[in-house]
Formats: C-alpha cells, structure tokens, sequence
C-alpha cells in the first residue's frame, strides 16, 4: 500500500502508542496520505525524503527511559514541521533541552485546557471561552520549557499542555487530539497539515481501492489465495478485494465453528456462493471446535485454539486446491495493536487475537492481510468502493472467534445455543426500534454465574445474560448506547420469556478504555 516515491507525506514516528495508527488514520480522513515507522528503525535520514511533517505518536514509556527510547535531535534540525503528542510532546521538550517529570497529578480520561496564546496550530480549536475538552493518558509532564518555546494552553494540573517554537516549526500537545474524545482535536491536525505543513490533499478511498488491488496482483500473481471468510465485514471487504485482484484464483472457505450468530451459515452461502458468485467451499467443523474448547476457561487459551485450528482447516481444505499459496484474511488494525507491537515499539498486549496471537508460529500457507493498517470504518468505505451491498458493509463488527469470547468461563454447546438465541432477539429488537445503525456493535453475552429466580411462583437457578451496546467511530474507544427505559424492559422481558436458561438479563455501560469492546 506504499505510495508513489514522489508522494507527498506524514511521517509518524511511533513510539509505542496505542494510538499511532490512529493518528495516521485521521490524517488520511483529511486527504492526505501518512507513513509509520518504529523510532528503532530509523537508520537513515533518507526515509524524510518528500515528507512535508512529523508526528511524534505517545508511548508506554517514560523519556528518561534512554535504553529504550532515542531521538536523534538530527531530525528535529531537519527543517520540517513537527508535532509531537503526549509522549512524543515530552521527548521533544526533553532532546531540546526542556525538562520532564513524573507529575504530582496524573491525568487519564477527559480534561479541560484553557487557552494561553495563539498559534496557527490552534486555530478554530477553542470555543468563545476559550476552553476546550481533551482526552488526557499520562503520568509524567513537562515542567521546563526548552528555549524558544512557549506556552499556548494549559489545564490545572499541566501548565505546559500546548507549546510551540513558531521559528521552527515544532509543537507539542500533552493530549490525544486523535481520538474522538478531545473535542475538535481533528481540527487541530488539520490545523497541522494544511497551516503549517502546507500539504495539498492526495489520499481517498479511491486511491487506497487501487492502490491495494494493485500489491494484491504484485504479491500473489498467478498463484491461488484461499481467503478466511466469515461473512462479517471485514473478510468480505478481502474477500471482495482480492477477487477483484485476482478473480477466479480465489477460494473462498467458510468454516462453521458452531460459534455463529443463528443461522450466520445459511447467510453466508447464500451471499457469496449464489448472490456473489465467487467459489466456496462450506466446511461444518463445529463439534472438532466444541471438543478442542471442552473444560477451556482461559481466555487466551480459547484465542490460541481457535486459531490454531483454523489454520489446520484451511490448509487441509487447501491441499484439496492445485497452487495454494496464500491464505488471506480480514484482520484489522485494532487487532493487532491489542495482540502485539505492529511496528516493533513497546505497545503494550491487550489480547491476543485469533487471527494475530492465536495463529501457529509455523504455518504451510503464507498470510495475506490486505486491511490490516485500516480501520473498521475506513474498511467499510472500502466495501462500498468495491461495490459490495450496504446489507453487509453496515452489519455490527462479529469477533472471529464468535460466540466463544462472549461466554467468560467453560463453552458449551448447551450454552452456545441458549447464546445464539439472546443475540439474536436482541439484534432483532435493536431493528425494531431503529436503533441498529445509530449503534456501532451490540451483543449478547452470557455470564459465567447462575442466580436465582422466580417464575410462576416457583424457584428458578439460571444464567445471566449480559447486553452491550456501544458507540464508536473506529473501535479504539467506546462508551455504552443509552437506552431508555422502556426499550430496557421491552428486550427483558422479550429474552427472559422466550429463552429457557436466562432469567436475569443486565445492561454493560462500562466505555472502552477502562473495557475492552468484547468480554475476552
């Protein structure tokens, strides 16, 4: 997906974010196209060549950690813009002859910044009162300015929480204006791109469509891809893509895990095989997932199985196809930046995904992930690029490994069932109401406790049923849908008289962070 070499740039030096794909997310929403590199791999200050600005991503990391995170200052006396944010805002301070320290006051979640001065950075950033709302994630800060520096805003436990050296072109935020939480933070790198770096816009879904179809035919050639297909949105987007690329050379295999949503397996054939056209091949394995996951708690256990066994489907399944090679799949961005460190910066792990953590180190097949740097949203606008019906680019994102990460304890196939039935009224009702594409994901779980009940005057002991409804732009972070009242009573009632196994249903209104999106 690398540009042309004459193409104008951002470069992201990533040290460790959990947010560094984000930022260079957000600058591709604004039309301009943007590079990561690891702070490790930078050997040469060749790879600046046609890059008009530098972000400087957060971290993990404190910058006082001088074995783990450098900083050529060469780099900051290239002459290019550069904005550095939370961690990166405080390297720049510290290599510039600043001073950082842990603070008296950590800042995490949401906090008020009060402008100081003006910058072309911040322009149209503030409101009337000169305040705004920003998403805070840090322990340690600046407290000495370097020279030639000053302050553009503050909050009450940060002064320097905006800063700039307007002669050379270098910024720094203490905050997150890549998320959605820091109210207008997308201005703020428009601010930065169009103000300062003067780039011009020269990235679309467009570009990116051709762009992908294109390393697609470079990389697989005139050998065969047998693609991971799901149904969900993202193996059909890769599914889509790659037939695309490559047409009848693609196989698409659909393995029922016996962890779907209900009737998922009658959807699937019909889209890809009838509707679509594309070569399926349907494997039932769902009692080989129920007899490798029996007495299995552990949720990185359940992950490393499911993959595992994926892997041993599909290759089997390949052997029966002349010049496999490949095997492609739909992971995204936000599962790889919870499995592992994409760019090899210290991100910390979340969990592991089936498709990224839970895969074998040795596998037969070599792995095709073309939408692995994209977004859930940038991955729809894709679909819709490609042509594939709004009926599937706009269902709710579904876990690879299904069902299986939203029962926490022991899996059933009793419990799956009870399960497929509490989702699927629950879904069903969202549309009802209307509320399903005002929702980004909604789920059934079921909780790993029974409590006790009362039915008809008489004594019951079953399962909890967890509900979870939450809004995101991009999955990195999420707060829960409210509901009103009468909906809540209505799905109640709905799953506890019409499922035997639930009588207890509650409502998850926990954002993501402090939660993950899924239970495991």
């Amino acid at each position: 997906m690398s540009p042309k070499n004459n193409l104008n740039k951002i470069l992201i030096i990533d040290f460790g974010s959990q947010f560094t794909q984000l930022i260079a997310r957000r600058i591709r929403e604004l039309g301009v196209f943007s590079e990561i590199i690891s702070h490790k791999k930078i050997n040469s200050l060749n790879i600046f060549k046609n890059v008009k600005g530098i972000v400087l991503s957060g971290g993990p990391l404190s910058v006082y950690q001088n074995n783990k995170v450098k900083l050529n200052k060469k780099i900051i006396e290239l002459g290019i813009p550069i904005l550095g944010i939370c961690f990166g805002h405080q390297i720049i301070s510290k290599v510039m002859g600043g001073k950082v320290k842990t603070s008296r006051f950590r800042e995490f979640g949401l906090a008020k910044i009060k402008k100081k001065n003006n910058s072309p950075l911040i322009k149209n950033f503030f409101g009337k009162k000169n305040i705004n709302n920003v998403w805070m994630s840090h322990a340690d800060q600046v407290y000495k300015l370097p020279k030639g520096f000053k302050v553009i805003a503050s909050t009450n436990n940060s002064k320097f929480t905006i800063i700039e050296n307007n002669k050379k072109k270098i910024y720094g935020v203490q905050f997150h204006p890549e998320v959605t939480h820091t109210d207008k933070g997308k201005i703020l790198l428009k601010n930065f791109l169009f103000l300062i770096c003067k780039l011009n816009k020269n990235w679309s879904s467009k570009q990116q469509k051709l762009k992908l179809i294109k390393s697609l035919k470079e990389q697989v050639g005139n050998q065969k891809v047998i693609c991971a297909l799901s149904g969900g949105v993202d193996s059909s987007v890769v599914a889509k893509l790659i037939n695309s690329a490559i047409g009848k050379n693609l196989t698409c295999i659909f393995v029922n895990t016996g962890l779907l949503r209900k009737d998922e397996e009658k959807q699937v054939v019909n889209t890809f095989k009838k509707k679509l056209k594309m070569n399926l091949i349907y494997v039932n394995a769902s009692s080989q997932f129920f007899s490798k996951l029996k007495n299995v708690s552990d949720p990185e256990k359940k992950r490393i199985i499911i993959g595992n066994l994926f892997i041993k489907i599909f290759e089997k399944y390949s052997k029966k196809i002349k010049n496999v090679k490949f095997l492609a799949q739909g992971t995204l961005y936000p599962d790889l930046i919870e499995s592992k460190s994409v760019t090899g910066s210290q991100t910390s792990k979340i969990k592991s995904h089936h498709n990224v953590g839970g895969l074998p180190k040795k596998m037969k097949l070599k792995l095709i992930e073309p939408l692995k740097y994209l977004f859930k949203d940038e991955v729809r606008k894709l679909g819709l690029e490609l042509k594939l019906s709004k009926e599937i680019i706009l269902r709710h994102p579904f876990p690879g490994p299904g069902l299986a990460i939203r029962m926490p304890g022991v899996i059933t196939e009793e419990k799956i069932n009870i399960l497929k039935e509490a989702d699927y009224y629950f879904i069903n009702h969202l549309r009802k109401y209307n509320l399903y594409h005002k929702i980004w994901q909604a789920y059934a779980a079921l909780l790993p406790v029974k409590t006790v009940g009362v039915m008809g005057d008489n004594r019951t002991y079953e399962h909890i049923c967890l509900l979870r409804a939450i809004t995101s732009e991009d999955g990195m972070t999420a707060d829960f849908y409210n509901f009103d009242k009468k909906f809540m009573q209505s799905i109640s009632n709905k799953i506890i008289n019409n499922i035997r196994g639930i009588n207890r249903v509650v409502y998850d209104i926990t954002s993501k962070p402090p939660s993950t999106i899924e239970l495991e």
